[in-house]
Parts: C-alpha cells; sequence; structure tokens
C-alpha cells in the first residue's frame, strides 16, 4: 500500500463489484448480478466468461494457484489448491479455468467430519462457488493463490459444512419477512437479508514464550499458571493507550485485511493485559461470516511476522478476562430499510414493533437453540465467568422499549418524557430516537439502537452457526404472527396491536435489563423457568428436540439427518478437545512439574542438610517447613495425575458402543473435574518452587507484551 492512497488500495485483492464492472461484459456482469441478488442460476457460458476473467484478473497479481475456499463443520475453513496450468501436446502448457472449475470442485470428503452423514469409506465430495461472497486473493512474497468462497457437500447433496445451512437460513428469513411485511401492506418489498457486524477480540503472546507452554501450542489455553501479582483488577488496560509493537502489529493488519476488502474500522486494547479488538463495518451475513474468517487467518499471518501469536481460544488464562466475538445483527430490506430502525413515523413504528416482537418470540421460544449455536469447551469457561453473559438467554432493550412493551401488554399510554400515546397503530406515535437506550454489556442478546448484539458467541468459532440458527428461528416467529393476523381477518391496526400485544404477554419473561452477571439473576431466571445450560453437554440436549429437527426441516435449512449430524460433531469435537487438554495435563504434570518439583525437594533438603552439617545450632526450621509443603504438594500431584488417568481410560472404554454425546458427558463428568484437581495442585507448587527451577512461562510474562 506504499505510495498510494488508502481508498485506492481497499479492496485491490478481491473480485469485487467494482473489478466485476470493469472486466466482465454488460450482459455478463448483469447476470452475475441477477444471480448474487436473487439466487438465479447462471448459464455455462456466462461462467465461462466470469471464470476467464477472474482468471485473468488473478494471474496479473502472481496467482499461479486457485482454490475453493470452504468452512467443513471442523469449525475453520478448508481448501485444496489446483494450478491454472494446462500442459499441451506440444510439450509447452497454457492457462485455464473454466466455468465448470469455478463452480464445482472435488475435495476428499472423507476426512472430514460428517457426524454420520457419510462413512468413512464414501470419500467423494464436492465444492460449489458462493457468488454472494467475492473471490480474492491470498498473497505472499512467492505468489498469490485465487480463494472462491464455496459450500461444501456430500455425493448425496448433503451438507457437509457451516456456509450451506447460513445461505439456506438468509432464504428462509427472507421469504418470512417478506410475507409478514406484505400481510401489513408492504407490497413493495421483495426481499430481505440479514446483516452482520462482528467484533473481534484476541489475545497477543510473545512467540519466544508461547514455544515454552506446551499447552499453549496444543489447546490453546494454559492449563497451568498462577495470577500474576497485577493483573486487570486496575482496568488500566482497557482503552488503554496501544504499546508501539502492538500499533505496528495492528497497522500491518489492517493494511492486509484493507487489500482484502475487510472493511476494518475499530482497534483497541480491551480488558485483560495482552487483550485486544477489532471492529469491522456491517456486510451481508454471507460475506460478514467469510470476512471474519479471513480476519482470523491473517491475524495469525501477520502476528507471527511480528514475533507474536494471536491467541483466539475463548479463556486462554484463569482468572482473566477471556475472548468473544459479538455479533451484532440486523435486517434490511430491498428498499434499502433496517427493519430494526425504530423509525420517524406511526408506519415505520408499526413495522419496527412487529419485526421485534418476532424476535422477542423467537428467543424466548427457542432459547435452546441460540444456546447450543454457540456451545463449544472453550466456551464453557467464558459463559457465566463474570465477564461475559451467562449460559441463560435473555433480552435487553432498555427502559424505554420496556415501557412501550409493558404499555402495550397492560393496553394503556405509556409513560414517556413527551407524554405522547404509544397505542399502536391507533393513536399517532412519536419519534423513537436512534439510541433508545444504554448499552448492557453483560446481557447475551442486547437491543442497541438498530441492531441486536449476541455477546454470547466465542472469539475462535465460525458465526455462521449462530447467524443460521438466529435466521431461521426469527423466520418461524414471523410466519407465526402473519398466520396470526391473517387468522383475524387482516392487517387492520386494531389487528396487529391485538396480536402484538398477546404475543409480547407470553414471551415477556425473556426480557431482563439488570445485571446477567448477579446471582440474584440466576434466581430470578430460574423463577421464570428459563434455561441454564452450563455446559456444552448440557446444551446439546437442544440437538435431540424433535421439534427442532421439524423446525430446521421445514424451513429447508438442515434436513434430519443433517440435524442430527451436527449433534454428533459437536459432541466429537467437544471429546477431541477434552481429550487433548486431559493428555497435555497428564504429560506436563508428570514430565515437566512433578520434575520441577522434585528437583526443588532435593535443593532444600541438601541446603538444610549443608546448614546442619557447618553448625547443627543454626535455625533450619523454614528449610525444613518448605521441604515439608513442597513433599506434599508432589505427593498430592503425583496422586491426582493417577486419578486422571485412571477417569480417561473410564471414559475411553465408552468410545465403541456408544452414542457420542453420552462420550462427551462422561468426559464433563469424569475427566474435566480430574484436570481442575491437578491444576489446583500444580498451581500451588508453582507457588513454593524457587523461580529458577520453575520450567514454564509465569502468568507475569505471557501476559506483558515487550
Amino acid at each position: 500500500m506504499e505510495g498510494q492512497s488508502l481508498s485506492d488500495s481497499y479492496g485491490r485483492y478481491v473480485f469485487g463489484d467494482e473489478v466485476q464492472q470493469k472486466r466482465l461484459p454488460a450482459n455478463v456482469y448483469m447476470a452475475l448480478r441477477e444471480t448474487i441478488d436473487s439466487g438465479k442460476t447462471l448459464s455455462a457460458d456466462i461462467a465461462d466468461e466470469i471464470a476467464n476473467a477472474m482468471k485473468e484478473w488473478a494471474v496479473e497479481h502472481g496467482a499461479t494457484h486457485y482454490t475453493h475456499w470452504f468452512q467443513p463443520m471442523t469449525g475453520l475453513t478448508a481448501e485444496k489448491h489446483d494450478s491454472f496450468l494446462r500442459p499441451t501436446e506440444g510439450g509447452t502448457a497454457i492457462l485455464k479455468f473454466s466455468g465448470r472449475q469455478l463452480s464445482q470442485g472435488e475435495p476428499d470428503a472423507s476426512s472430514f467430519p460428517s457426524g454420520g452423514l457419510r462413512a468413512t469409506f464414501e470419500a467423494r465430495g464436492y465444492t460449489a462457488w458462493d457468488p454472494s461472497s467475492p473471490a480474492f486473493l491470498r498473497k505472499s512474497a512467492s505468489g498469490a493463490t485465487l480463494c472462491i468462497p464455496s459450500v461444501f457437500c456430500s455425493w448425496t447433496g448433503a451438507a457437509l459444512d457451516k456456509k450451506t445451512p447460513l445461505l439456506r437460513s438468509c432464504q428462509a428469513i427472507s421469504k418470512a419477512a417478506v410475507r409478514m411485511l406484505q400481510s401489513v401492506g408492504e407490497n413493495a418489498v421483495t426481499r430481505v437479508a440479514p446483516t452482520t457486524g462482528i467484533e473481534q477480540e484476541y489475545f497477543l503472546v510473545d512467540k519466544q514464550f508461547y514455544h515454552l507452554r506446551p499447552d499453549l501450542m496444543a489447546t490453546g489455553r494454559t492449563l497451568f499458571g498462577c495470577a500474576p501479582y497485577k493483573g486487570q483488577e486496575f482496568d488500566d488496560h482497557y482503552f488503554g493507550s496501544i504499546s508501539v509493537r502492538v500499533l505496528d502489529f495492528m497497522r500491518d493488519l489492517e493494511k492486509e485485511l484493507w487489500l482484502l476488502g475487510v472493511p476494518v474500522m475499530t482497534r483497541h486494547n480491551e480488558v485483560a493485559p495482552s487483550q485486544f479488538e477489532l471492529a469491522p463495518q456491517f456486510s451481508g451475513v454471507s460475506v460478514s461470516v467469510d470476512q471474519n474468517m479471513l480476519t482470523m487467518s491473517v491475524l495469525g499471518d501477520v502476528a507471527s511476522r511480528h514475533g507474536l501469536v494471536a491467541m483466539m481460544h475463548e479463556k486462554p488464562y484463569q482468572g482473566f478476562n477471556g475472548s468473544g466475538k459479538h455479533m451484532n445483527w440486523s435486517i434490511g430490506d430491498n428498499l434499502g430499510n433496517n427493519l430494526l430502525e425504530p423509525g420517524k413515523t406511526p408506519h415505520e413504528n408499526l413495522k419496527f414493533m412487529l419485526v421485534l416482537t418476532a424476535i422477542i418470540r423467537a428467543v424466548d421460544l427457542h432459547q435452546d437453540l441460540l444456546r447450543v449455536s454457540i456451545a463449544s469447551a472453550g466456551n464453557d469457561h467464558r459463559l457465566g465467568a463474570n465477564e461475559a453473559p451467562p449460559a441463560i438467554i435473555s433480552i435487553f432493550v432498555g427502559d424505554q422499549l420496556s415501557e412501550v412493551i409493558d404499555a402495550m401488554i397492560e393496553g394503556r399510554s405509556p409513560d414517556s418524557p413527551d407524554q405522547e400515546s404509544l397505542r399502536l397503530g391507533v393513536d399517532a406515535l412519536p419519534q423513537l430516537p436512534k439510541d433508545i437506550s444504554d448499552r448492557n454489556r453483560t446481557s447475551p442478546f442486547a437491543f442497541t439502537g438498530n441492531k441486536f448484539e449476541f455477546r454470547a458467541v466465542s472469539s475462535n468459532q465460525s458465526v455462521a452457526y449462530p447467524a443460521a440458527f438466529l435466521n431461521t428461528i426469527v423466520a418461524e416467529s414471523m410466519d407465526h404472527i402473519t398466520n396470526e393476523i391473517e387468522a383475524r381477518g387482516g392487517s387492520s391496526a386494531t389487528t396487529i396491536q391485538e396480536v402484538v400485544r398477546e404475543t409480547l404477554a407470553k414471551h415477556r419473561r425473556i426480557l431482563f435489563d439488570g445485571d446477567n452477571y448477579s446471582e440474584e439473576w440466576v434466581e430470578e431466571a430460574a423463577r421464570r423457568e428459563l434455561l441454564n445450560r452450563r455446559t456444552t453437554p448440557e446444551a446439546l440436549a437442544a440437538m435431540d428436540s424433535e421439534k427442532n429437527a421439524a423446525l430446521f426441516e421445514a424451513y429447508h435449512v438442515l434436513t434430519r439427518d443433517e440435524f442430527e449430524s451436527r449433534r454428533n460433531v459437536a459432541s466429537e469435537i467437544y471429546v477431541s478437545r477434552i481429550r487433548v487438554e486431559a493428555r497435555a495435563t497428564v504429560d506436563m504434570a508428570a514430565t515437566i512439574i512433578l520434575p520441577a518439583a522434585i528437583a526443588a525437594q532435593r535443593q532444600l533438603a541438601e541446603t538444610t542438610q549443608a546448614v546442619r552439617q557447618i553448625d547443627a545450632s543454626l535455625p533450619v526450621d523454614a528449610q525444613v517447613q518448605a521441604l515439608r509443603l513442597t513433599c506434599e504438594l508432589t505427593g498430592q500431584l503425583q496422586a491426582r495425575v493417577a486419578d486422571l488417568r485412571a477417569a480417561m481410560e473410564k471414559v475411553e472404554g465408552l468410545e465403541e458402543g456408544h452414542e457420542p454425546i453420552e462420550h462427551a458427558q462422561a468426559m464433563l463428568k469424569h475427566v474435566v473435574p480430574a484436570m481442575v484437581q491437578v491444576r489446583d495442585v500444580a498451581d500451588r507448587l508453582e507457588k513454593e518452587v524457587d523461580d529458577d527451577l520453575w520450567p514454564l512461562p509465569k502468568y507475569r510474562e505471557l501476559m506483558f507484551i515487550r
């Protein structure tokens, strides 16, 4: 970007709308726009022209290969690179890229998680180009690769990825929202699309320390470690001055992301030491999800060049704030209206209240689905840990909207500063300002002016699932409201008001504007009979529900087999993560920490003996006491490691003949508590063993970048 303005450099490595207009014939460009906007199928001839133009553009930027870039159920991205080069009979070669190659690829599907959709020997799988998300280039010093955002399915057509259900859910919510809006006279609305802005939190750690911590390398979090003398208690890191080293990294990161068309706008220090956040502008949800996955990849690459490691585990340091990924979600129509904008006229307010009511009903009725959409072993450490929303799903709407909702339910005029009536659709509604409430950072699902912020999403997950699940449940709720309106004779203001009032009254319990961190809220939520599924195995109960399977099937987002496969994959990933953590815990405790403890014993014993040999009258009580405590803790650590090994053996015996969810439940019940016990003793040893003997970089070294 040196020598060029930021605006000229932005999106240089993206085959976006501007490049498409320049390089494609007008008829080809218009056909592609129709595909993107309305899903119309491209003809083979049109696809060939797009592919050739895309290839020529990529080659000009140094590309030699292309790849279908997709999101399997691992939660990561995947790619198989193919060359543009095609040998000819004369011993030379040409560069070729056809519409068929653009539209479809064929990676081996047998090694990706399928959750039972495919047997291991059934290897054929397909990737298919997603035109709604533009192709881009990943460049390095030696060349570039053309990356084509794609979906991934099996030979039988079953979705094997996270992107396909997301795209299906976008169709579902568009259809339902258009139907609801047209039922109240919005006949010009023909398409509705969700948008998201995804804030990304992450930690940085010096690479030299990272490579001395096997737990960070294997699991992404510290399995051992005591709090440093000073942590986040002074609140001095949040929005604090950014260090020169970190700022240099951030500037390089932003330059790369801007070249890739990622509209990163904000950077700042987060709450915990060495924790940071970046935030982009809103985009269509498919593009936004792809850009966030790309952002995480670029984060890692740029950090490495600066001698750092970017960590996106939800809880890398025990006792400190974890990292989330706040999904700011809204929906807009083809006329350019944000349906979650409160509006300035009664008619706009009417639309807003209908959409708001549908969302409130959806979140209350389907708490379990929102919770499972963010479930993972890592997020279990974060949710409810007094720095993130709890596992209890609730909605914050703020004082003004709460008063409007209460008044509507109770059939009265709401109290408002201007004393105007807010009787929906009957009396004139006052203007509602853009920001009609304070922000509630403790709420998992908070209304923030003209969007909802789903704050419980975890830092290293794809947002595709939370967005797809949210789109689907809101679509179902919109259809329910439309059915109610139509069943009562149509779209009169009185009928709409009646449906809205009754719906809000039934689902009012999901609204909570207080402190979600408090124990009082946990008790209050229990009285309201809201779900509190604290762990992933508990949350996965949502995937056993016939009602939920039927919902996703009815809206063509997931078939029953696909729905069940997601439960199996989530269970298997949970088991694998806990297994890796348990193995690392045993290995580090037995081969790193125990030897250090034994060396400390030897040093204390030799020191005590040496003092006694010099002068038996000299006091050695301190040395003896320290030796005794170290010996006791060493013995306890050996016992706890043995307990963990026994728990692992017990659980691994369940692998054959048991459902994946049963295996996950056993891991939670037996292995996780045993790991906690090992860590507890090891962390006590860290406080007693001589610093020169302790073999692992401590929190005070890891968490403060120099």
